[in-house]
């Protein structure tokens, strides 16, 4: 870039990222400079998607071998049911979880700082398309006013004159100034061209930046709700809910390169075209406008002359000179010629109006104007733009980092759910103390007689044989159940009724306190015998 060039500086991102190695798909080096149309310049960003995808395909494969090992070297499983590792698991869930709220993060600031550089670049696309459309209808209209209209004034003018010589040549003289007018007009750059060219880039980029928005932000909301939903399975145990997160979690895996890939293709793209933007603009305008022309409003310094001064200067000096000869004309013509004033006044408001436009016209050439509109669109871009998509790209590789955790933690988890079904699966039912029998406890409260705490005909069938059958429970009297429990020091509970009267004490009682519930019991039994000889 020109030493002159202080207006614009190229941030350092983009020097960074245009030293990035551009190679061809023939692993060939090649020129970094911002060209677009060549094909090895094409395929030097397309190479950069396919280290995206090299990086993919080495993921992948690592989580492959993973969950083969995972799965082919297994450790006892008395070990593994009685020391479960649920604290790796814990702690891999937690950490994706939180590198995936970074990542969204990050995504959400990148998303919304490339939209912003997109925008105003587009913003200063169409400014300077209204600038130039209206420099190119100023210009048409004045050279139609001058054709038209300042034609007919004068062909009538010169039949109303015909007996003064004088007068004739003076409109003459009048006609070749707006002749002059109009070849100074012609000599202007043609902007039709450029300005349907920027208009419809404007179009185009504001379409495709509203998709890749629109895009961006579905793929952040997936991310945040694929990472809620696999906590979810973690924390209700659900393995289903786990598998099919697993699914969800290696298609956005994918899609996380995929992105990171093209977010750094265009990265890299847009940084060379910010490292030096006269250059290529130049070469895009080369053949439809003058290079002083576009170095003009690419630098627009005082050091530079203004290339459209001299074209302008002769339009206002011929404007000046047709309204003196009006105003001769209007001052001693038509005291003779009363007919001549309405052409006369004609042409004057359409040398007035032409004067309007010509200042008008001078400042919508000021280089200041597009030069401000140029330089907006290049922070836009570089600036904005580019560290949003740098932003991106790391939302991509945090998204990634994420899943690959999370992709790791879920299998352990799932093995970890089985064995922990398959011990469940292993507890005898028959146990008094098996919290599955305890749920069912609890939720069927009115199921009192369980099989479970009504054993005592298998274990102590001796005793069966020597006593009676206990009365039932719902006869036996309340004080009695609260004077057995506060013996033994414990607190009535509903659980404990169905042992009392049944000769079955309790797992956890002491000796002392079973010999006393023995006695309390044989004692009940003999008076219950009593009562059954009476």
């Amino acid at each position: 870039m020109s030493s002159a060039r202080v207006d614009y500086i190229a941030p350092w991102w983009t020097y960074w990222l245009h030293n990035f190695p551009h190679i061809n798909l023939r692993f060939q080096p090649i020129d970094n400079s911002f060209q677009p149309e060549e094909e090895n310049y094409q395929q030097s960003l397309i190479f950069l998607g396919c280290v995206a995808a090299a990086g993919l395909g080495l993921n992948l494969l690592c989580l492959a071998i993973y969950l083969s090992c995972l799965c082919c070297c297994r450790k006892d499983d008395e070990e593994e049911s009685k020391k479960p590792n649920s604290c790796c698991v814990t702690w891999s869930a937690v950490a994706a979880g939180l590198i995936t709220c970074v990542a969204v993060g990050v995504g959400f600031y990148g998303n919304s700082e490339t939209n912003d550089g997109v925008y105003q670049l587009t913003y200063c696309l169409y400014n300077a398309n209204h600038t130039l459309s209206g420099v190119d209808s100023l210009t048409t209209g004045t050279m139609g006013s001058m054709k038209s209209g300042l034609h007919q004034h004068l062909a009538r003018l010169d039949e109303i004159f015909a007996t003064r010589g004088d007068y004739v040549q003076t409109l003459q003289f009048m006609q070749q100034m707006a002749d002059n007018v109009i070849k100074q007009l012609l000599g202007l750059p043609d902007w039709e061209e450029a300005k349907v060219d920027l208009a419809s880039i404007a179009d185009q980029t504001a379409k495709i930046e509203y998709y890749r928005w629109l895009t961006y932000l579905l793929i952040l909301i997936l991310d945040l709700i694929i990472c809620l939903l696999a906590c979810l399975g973690l924390a209700k145990q659900s393995r289903w809910l786990l598998t099919t997160m697993m699914v969800f979690g290696v298609l956005t895996l994918i899609l996380s390169w995929t992105s990171l890939g093209a977010d750094l293709a265009a990265a890299v793209g847009t940084s060379d075209f910010c490292i030096a933007p006269d250059k290529y603009l130049m070469s895009q305008t080369k053949g439809i406008i003058s290079a002083d022309i576009v170095h003009y409003y690419l630098y627009c310094n005082q050091t530079l002359s203004n290339p459209f001064q001299q074209p302008l200067t002769i339009f206002q000096r011929s404007l000046t000179t047709m309204q003196i000869q009006i105003q001769g004309l209007l001052q001693f013509a038509v005291p003779l010629f009363p007919t001549a004033e309405r052409d006369l006044m004609g042409i004057q408001r359409l040398l007035n109006s032409s004067e309007v436009s010509l200042h008008q016209l001078t400042a919508l050439l000021d280089c200041r104007g597009l030069n401000k509109d140029y330089l907006d669109a290049m922070v836009g871009v570089c600036y904005d733009g580019v560290e949003g998509v740098l932003y991106l790209c790391l939302f991509s590789i945090l998204a990634a980092c994420a899943f690959t955790v999370m992709l790791c933690a879920i299998p352990r988890a799932w093995r970890q759910i089985a064995c922990r079904e398959r011990d469940y699966d292993d507890i005898d039912e028959e146990d008094p103390f098996n919290p599955r029998v305890r749920r069912i406890a609890s939720q069927n409260p009115n199921h009192t007689n369980m099989h479970s705490f009504c054993s005592y005909s298998s274990s102590m069938g001796s005793q069966n044989s020597l006593h009676p059958p206990a009365p039932a429970v719902s006869n036996a009297p309340v004080s009695e159940y609260m004077n057995q429990t506060a013996l033994f020091g414990g607190n009535p509970r509903y659980e404990n009724v169905p042992l009392i009267g049944r000769g079955s004490p309790p797992p956890s009682y002491s000796p002392s306190m079973r010999a006393t519930y023995l006695s309390m019991t044989e004692e009940q039994s003999r008076h219950f015998g009593n009562d059954f000889q009476a």
